[in-house]
């Protein structure tokens, strides 16, 4: 093939000597023209290993830039990129690998830690150094050039099947909401195992000829630092509220120095309207958004302080492109302002999941809308507004009971750092909330004051009838509440 056969490709040919990526832990950096080089020499040594079309090739490595190398050299020659979750137990990620069945397992000392033998990344990467580039061959655009595997909140990780087709569209997608340009430049410490941090980081970018800069991982003090410092010039960052909320408590936390910012970026969990607006007032657009390892980009708020502020707390527009529904339970379209599973189909929609056909039928419907198993609601102007996960909804009394309305109620509670809410049986009622609270540090918190605070905010039958302090929630990898380790933890309570 002649020409460019990706994005990347075509900025290497486009402006050669611009800046493409930095590792801010090994301390290399490449220009498109080089890093486009050292995607096919990956390509190669991939190739001379013995790996194929369709084959997987598993990483198991905490972030660094040959791990975006090394799926660019799988995508080039038609194997599949499977970069597995480092925070899993041993036996989690075995179970990853006996599924996903990889002809090469690639990583750091995480392989170590798991029990896991494979090849160091190191070597792979000395190796490129010296085989000449793989020359350009056509891309199948449709066929499976990554596996994600899902988070696995209520079961067993799915492996998401994405084409180099779906990836492009996250990446126009975002690009679209993010003024993501020439001069954009993404810090990425969210993990590489993550939609956010292998996809939404590093896809934009170079789609539209910006750079981006890779750390080993979020630490608030250090991150504040980078996002801060004009040498690195960082443009966009993406993270969870939570984060958000740890670089707004850093003692060093200067919004001056953050204001050339084109935003943060923030999703995964409900983000309190009020901490938004912080943000908002101190001049930094925090533009929430929506997305899933199934589709990348969903919506995201418009990158626009009095947009934001009028809207915090929805989950923005959908791009151009994807179409979306609101249906209910018997599957018919809903008006705006109701509450219904969120559908959505496009380009940037998997088609299915790795060996698992079953999952895949249920997973959309006879037209091939992908149901997420969001509740959401659509208002007139067209913005999202994401209500609850479907399976986390409880009906207690004959009323649907939202965990996340109640969660949002206490996010600005002066002495919560984080709560969640699980539906559980209840002889009366057929289901009641049983809330998990941590509390700031040395505040004890006590449930009639909890109870007075949600009784202003929320209907009666809203309000959890059971209630616990804990130390943390347990979180995945991608900083979601494990609501089935939680539901097993707090029954371990009751009982």
């Amino acid at each position: 093939m002649l020409g460019a056969d990706d994005y990347l490709g075509l900025q290497a040919r486009l402006q050669p000597g611009a800046f493409a990526a930095q590792d801010l832990t090994t301390g290399n950096s490449w220009t498109y023209q080089t890093f486009d080089r050292a995607a096919s020499q990956f390509a190669a040594v991939l190739r001379r290993r013995g790996v194929g079309h369709g084959d997987r090739v598993a990483s198991l490595a905490k972030n660094r830039a040959e791990l975006i190398l090394l799926h660019f050299g799988c995508a080039r020659i038609g194997a599949i990129y499977v970069p597995l979750n480092w925070r899993l137990s041993a036996l989690e990620i075995a179970w990853l690998i006996e599924d996903a069945d990889p002809s090469l397992v690639i990583g750091d000392a995480m392989l170590a830690n798991a029990n896991l033998s494979g090849v160091a990344v190191d070597e792979i990467s000395e190796q490129a150094g010296k085989e000449d580039p793989l020359p350009p061959v056509s891309t199948e655009q449709d066929a499976p050039s990554l596996i994600l595997y899902t988070s696995g909140t209520s079961g067993k990780p799915k492996g998401v099947l994405l084409s180099e087709r779906n990836l492009w569209q996250t990446a126009l997608n975002f690009s679209l909401f993010g003024r993501v340009t020439q001069a954009s430049r993404f810090l990425c410490d969210s993990p590489m195992f993550h939609v956010i941090g292998l996809v939404t980081n590093i896809r934009p970018a170079m789609m539209r000829g910006g750079g981006f800069v890779v750390s080993d991982g979020f630490v608030a003090p250090r991150t504040l630092q980078r996002l801060a410092d004009p040498a690195l010039g960082i443009t966009h960052y993406f993270c969870v509220p939570q984060m958000a909320a740890m670089l707004r408590a850093d003692p060093e936390f200067d919004p001056a120095k953050l204001r050339r910012l084109t935003a943060i970026f923030s999703g995964g969990a409900p983000h309190a309207a009020a901490a938004i607006r912080a943000w908002c007032r101190d001049g930094i657009p925090i533009a929430d958004g929506f997305g899933m390892s199934e589709a990348g980009t969903v919506s995201c708020m418009p990158v626009d302080i009095p947009l934001i502020e009028t809207h915090a707390g929805s989950a923005g527009l959908i791009p151009p492109y994807l179409s979306a529904q609101i249906r209910d339970g018997e599957g018919r379209h809903l008006p705006a302002g109701e509450a219904g599973e969120l559908l959505i189909k496009g380009g940037n929609v998997t088609a299915g999941y790795w060996h698992r056909p079953d999952a895949t039928q249920d997973a959309f419907d006879q037209n091939g809308w992908l149901r997420t198993g969001d509740i959401a609601r659509m208002d007139e102007d067209g913005y999202l507004w994401l209500v609850d996960r479907k399976k986390d909804m409880f009906i207690s009394g004959g009323e649907n009971v939202y965990p996340a309305e109640i969660e949002a109620a206490l996010a600005a509670h002066p002495q919560i750092i984080e709560c969640a809410v699980i539906g559980v049986e209840d002889e009366r009622w057929g289901e009641v909330g049983h809330i998990a609270i941590v509390p700031v540090q040395g505040k004890i918190l006590e449930w009639p004051a909890i109870l007075v605070y949600l009784e202003s905010r929320l209907a009666r039958y809203k309000i959890p009838k059971r209630f616990s302090v804990m130390d943390a929630l347990p979180r995945n990898g991608a900083g979601k509440v494990l609501k089935t380790t939680l539901r097993e933890m707090l029954g371990a309570i009751r009982r």
